[in-house]
């Protein structure tokens, strides 16, 4: 857990379980989907309204479509053919009408369609993004880069399903209306449309499965390459400093590769299928056409019957290929769904409970007893307030152990022992209780694009003064007075107009300004000078021990400057307490400690 930006509070547009969600222990979110059927289910129930209204509208511009060749016959049945000038003003009446509702109808229409699809796209998003925000975490084995792609194209396709259900009915709609016309017209016609419409869907429902498969391959492949180059794009200053750039181009051109001959072969499957959907409606429209016009011949038909006959068979073509392409659509929507479902029902990487530190939870803030958790071994450890400790640990993973226990974001299972925060067992806590009374400030702490005040800035607003001593606590006064900005200095994406160091100390210079009761730096000047090491360790031994409530402060580092300052160091060997005492005591006496420290 990082000294990061304060709570993040949830979109209106939230669906109240969501909002009102405890943080109990889960095994999916609660009000997730528990299927892609499911929240395909749950994108119509949410946006009925506006696709109540698209599909009214729509249906009445399929209907007034469908009846456009039915006027032209009438037209030259009741007014043409007789030489009857009242009958044909009327019919031009009335043909200006259905065009005027034809028009209007699919307007509005496909405004309420894509009004819901834009919404469901945005709740989506937002779901998706508040999973991925969860403070406690989620398990769903996507990578960075993989979530975003979730979070974004897959949202997106999946509101497709709203858009896909609205011109479906309005089609089925037009078929109906076009058969009934038919039928009326001659009922053989009718029964034939009526038998070959619905069998003609059937078989398109074969390659529509494949489309679905292909979908499916295409994002994930087009997730991986984007995760990749999250991750690259992320570490590039790191590749450019070992010369492994060549390297991670190769990788990246490999996964863009695939990606590439995942979407080649999804469009290829979506071309056939748009081909085999266009080569079925004209072989359709064909059987039709030259069934008419043998009734014409045989004197079963009028001109203007023909007419009818002909426009409605032409007219037919479009929602048959429109039902078509509406498969295509539903099987890319159920792709995309079904991995929204992966990333919405992932279980939770933690379970906290739900309880508070006590005030009156002994003399000790934090307190580990018999400790083990992955590399540590039955660990002793106490803070308490006023006190500056020190931990340095041999091995890289009992120091990453030892945060994530105090994070909170260990594994209850897993931990032997007893770890107590204010007295209550730091699994029982919480998140939102523990993480004010204890502040993990991870070494690979991350600033955002914005300006130097929106990045010291948590949960409430602390005045100038406040932040300006917390900048000069970590020694990163410099970025304020040399810029004309001050506090307002830009920080760009990932803050790459900052160095490393500067970096580091804005990202400490945060953690002293949220000032919380127990602070937990992990080492903290990794990328600084000696000079500025011993300033900083001057900076914040001085900032913690001026709090107006007495504080605890760990500090997990191998620096001497901030050793020097703490009132005991824990020695950690192997995962255990292997020594403890001050730090000049153990540069004499303990050659572990010497050898790391004095380099």
């Amino acid at each position: 857990m990082s000294a990061a930006t304060g709570t993040v509070e949830p979109p209106d547009t939230a669906p109240p379980a969501a909002e009102q969600a405890a943080p109990a222990p889960r095994t999916r979110p609660d009000g997730a989907p528990d299927s892609a059927r499911a929240l395909r289910r749950r994108t119509l129930r949410r946006n009925r309204r506006h696709v109540c209204l698209g599909v009214v509208l729509l249906s009445l511009h399929q209907v007034a479509e469908a009846l456009v060749p039915v006027a032209i016959g009438l037209t030259i049945d009741l007014a043409v053919f007789p030489g009857d000038v009242t009958a044909l003003a009327y019919c031009v009446a009335g043909t200006v009408l259905l065009f005027t509702v034809l028009a209007l109808a699919y307007r509005t229409g496909a405004r309420f369609a894509l009004r819901a699809v834009e919404n469901e796209a945005h709740l989506l998003r937002v779901e998706a993004a508040r999973r991925a925000l969860d403070p406690r975490g989620e398990r769903s084995g996507l990578r960075v880069g993989e979530v975003l792609s979730v979070a974004t194209s897959d949202a997106e396709q999946a509101a497709l399903y709203v858009r896909a259900w609205a011109s479906g009915i309005a089609m089925t709609v037009a078929i109906a209306v076009t058969t009934v016309a038919l039928l009326v017209v001659d009922v053989p016609l009718g029964v034939g449309v009526l038998v070959g419409v619905p069998l003609l869907m059937l078989l398109l429902r074969i390659p529509a499965a494949h489309i679905t498969r292909r979908s499916a391959a295409k994002q994930a492949t087009a997730a991986g390459a984007t995760a990749l180059a999250t991750d690259l794009v992320t570490g590039l200053r790191v590749l450019m400093g070992i010369g492994a750039r060549h390297n991670a181009a190769l990788r990246y051109r490999s996964a863009s590769v695939r990606a590439l001959e995942a979407s080649v072969g999804a469009a290829a499957s979506s071309g056939v299928y748009r081909g085999l959907v266009t080569a079925a409606s004209a072989v359709f429209l064909a059987c039709v056409a030259g069934a008419a016009g043998w009734m014409a011949l045989e004197g079963r038909l009028t001109i203007g019957e023909l007419v009818i006959v002909i426009g409605l068979a032409q007219f037919l073509a479009e929602p048959v290929q429109g039902l078509g392409m509406v498969g295509q659509i539903f099987a890319t929507a159920r792709a995309s769904a079904e991995r929204l479902v992966r990333l919405l029902n992932a279980p939770d990487a933690v379970t906290p409970g739900n309880r508070s530190p006590q005030e009156s939870g002994g003399d000790a803030l934090v307190e580990l007893s018999g400790v083990s958790y992955r590399t540590l071994r039955d660990v002793d450890l106490r803070l308490v307030p006023g006190e500056f400790v020190g931990v340095l640990t041999t091995d890289p993973r009992d120091a990453e152990a030892l945060l994530e226990l105090l994070s909170g974001r260990g594994d209850p299972e897993g931990t032997g022992g007893s770890a107590t925060v204010g007295g209550v067992p730091v699994h029982d806590l919480d998140l939102a209780a523990l993480r004010a009374t204890v502040l993990v400030e991870e070494h690979g702490s991350a600033l955002f694009e914005g300006t130097l005040r929106s990045n010291l800035v948590t949960g409430t607003e602390p005045d100038d003064e406040r932040l300006l001593d917390a900048l000069r606590a970590a020694s990163a006064e410099d970025l304020v007075v040399g810029h004309p900005d001050g506090l307002d200095r830009p920080v760009s994406d990932q803050a790459a107009n900052l160095s490393g160091g500067q970096r580091q100390r804005v990202a400490l210079a945060r953690a002293l300004a949220a000032d919380p009761p127990v602070l937990v730096l992990h080492d903290p000047t990794t990328a600084v000078d000696a000079v500025t090491e011993e300033a900083i360790a001057r900076g914040v031994a001085a900032a913690r021990a001026g709090r107006a409530t007495a504080g605890a402060t760990l500090v997990v580092a191998a620096s001497p400057a901030l050793l020097a300052r703490a009132d005991r160091v824990v020695v950690l060997v192997g995962g255990q307490v292997h020594s403890t005492g001050t730090h000049a005591r153990l540069v004499e006496e303990d050659r572990h400690y010497g050898e790391a420290v004095l380099r």
